[in-house]
C-alpha cells in the first residue's frame, strides 16, 4: 500500500501518469526484425499496447490510432513499435490478404521478404505492425 502511494504521488507531482497496458496477444517472429530501430530477435512475444501515442501522429492519421505496443519476452520488454490501429469497419481499405480470426494474430512477410507483418485482430480493432527484416 505505501508504494502504491508513494507512486501516486510520484506521478502527480511529476506531472505524469501512470501507463495502463493492455495485452494484445502472442506473435512469433520467424526470423529478426528491426523494431523502434533496435534488433529485435526472432522468437515468441506476448505484444501489449500501452496508453502512449505516437509523436508526432503520422500525416491524415488521428493520434488515438498511432499507439505503442511492446514486445514481451519472459516478462521483460525485449523492443517497442508504433502499431496503426485500424476499426474492423475500414481494415478492407488498409491492408490485403487473409485477415486473423477475432483475438488472434498472423505474421506474414511482405514486399520481397523486406518487411514482416505483424496484424493484431482484438476486440473490434486491427492492430498492425510492419517491421523491416533485420540481420
Amino acid at each position: 500500500m505505501k508504494k502504491l502511494l508513494l507512486v501516486a504521488m510520484l506521478s502527480g507531482a511529476l506531472g505524469t501518469s501512470v501507463v495502463a497496458q493492455d495485452m494484445l496477444g502472442s506473435v512469433t517472429l520467424g526470423r529478426p526484425v528491426i523494431a523502434d530501430g533496435r534488433p529485435l530477435a526472432a522468437g515468441a512475444y506476448q505484444v501489449r499496447l500501452t496508453s502512449q501515442q505516437a509523436q508526432p501522429s503520422a500525416a491524415g492519421q488521428s493520434p488515438q490510432l498511432e499507439r505503442w505496443v511492446e514486445f514481451v519476452q519472459d516478462g521483460q520488454v525485449k523492443g517497442r513499435e508504433v502499431a496503426s490501429i485500424v476499426p474492423d469497419a475500414d481494415i478492407g481499405e488498409v491492408a490485403d490478404g487473409p485477415r486473423p480470426g477475432p483475438n488472434a494474430s498472423r505474421v506474414d512477410l511482405l514486399r520481397g521478404n523486406e518487411y514482416v507483418r505483424v496484424w493484431i485482430n482484438r476486440d473490434g480493432n486491427h492492430y498492425l505492425l510492419h517491421l523491416p527484416v533485420g540481420g
